[in-house]
């Protein structure tokens, strides 16, 4: 199961628990939140944390301060240097050719999930294309407890490794990891300049989660909101850095079913997304 993370409202108390159930769309994906950590535990995280935001609630802003305008147009600079700087020619190939099979994944089969199934279907298809391209690929699951404040949780993604010793990082859904509650109109154009398929290595990764929280944190005080733990540089860090159950075998395919409704929607838009952009290098 991929990491989801749950999505701000305001109000607090009883509403927590259903709070921390929610489910819905945005840019990016659909969110929940599953710790391994107590659940009551969470409950009250979340309630503390509703009560301290919800002071900003009545007076949302969707624009930002003058300052802060330029502000967050120079971290989304910064990310779209960190997207155009590339380490060497087989990260170069690697990103490529990951695009390229993500557009051959096709909708009419993906592999059996006993439960309601959440992008792991595209995961597994991605490993098994890689790995008959002639990468070392695996699915990684990776999975945290909870730690002061920084909640638990659990995370799937690929890995390649190259040759036994540079290990590139593979999410498929990357921009859901930095959503974030009554978003200024200059974060949502920093989220937007994230590729939304993450491909690269760890060290490149953490420089562009320092600069999302950098954003967040920002974006969220706008509002005199506080930064959630959810969104907070150690808990994004936990998810890639965390011990993770590396596997590189699968069951065999089957049919789509009812349960894969969200993974082909989020195939869909990648689909769309990779288009785009290999129409701007034309």
């Amino acid at each position: 199961m991929r990491s989801r993370a749950p999505v701000a409202i305001g109000g607090g108390g009883m509403k927590a628990n259903n709070w921390l159930r929610r489910s819905g769309s945005g840019v990016g994906g659909e969110f929940s939140f599953r710790s391994t950590g107590s659940e009551h535990d969470l409950a009250v995280m979340v309630s503390d944390f509703i009560e301290i935001g919800s002071a900003g609630a009545e007076s949302w802003r969707s624009s930002d301060s003058d300052s802060g305008f330029s502000d967050l147009a120079y971290l989304a600079d910064r990310i779209s240097l960190y997207k155009l700087s590339v380490n060497d020619q087989y990260e170069s190939d690697l990103i490529m050719i990951v695009k390229s099979l993500i557009l051959s994944i096709s909708e009419a089969h993906q592999f059996e999930k006993p439960d309601t199934c959440d992008s792991s279907c595209i995961l597994r298809s991605l490993v098994k294309l890689l790995q008959s391209s002639g990468y070392d690929a695996a699915l990684c699951a990776s999975k945290w407890q909870t730690c002061v404040k920084v909640p638990g949780g659990e995370h799937e993604y690929i890995d390649v490794i190259n040759g036994g010793s540079e290990r590139y990082i593979i999410d498929i859904d990357f921009r859901s990891h930095f959503q974030i509650a009554r978003a200024v109109k200059t974060y949502n154009v920093v989220l937007s300049s994230l590729p939304p398929v993450y491909v690269g290595n760890m060290t490149k990764l953490k420089q562009i989660l320092q600069i999302m929280v950098e954003a967040a944190r920002y974006s969220l005080d706008q509002n005199s909101m506080p930064l959630p733990p959810w969104r907070s540089l150690p808990y994004l860090e936990a998810k890639w850095e965390s011990p993770c159950q590396r596997i590189a075998t699968f069951d065999s395919v089957t049919a789509f079913s009812s349960s894969h409704q969200h993974c082909i929607s989020l195939l869909r838009r990648l689909k769309s997304f990779i288009i785009s952009d290999f129409s701007h290098l034309n």
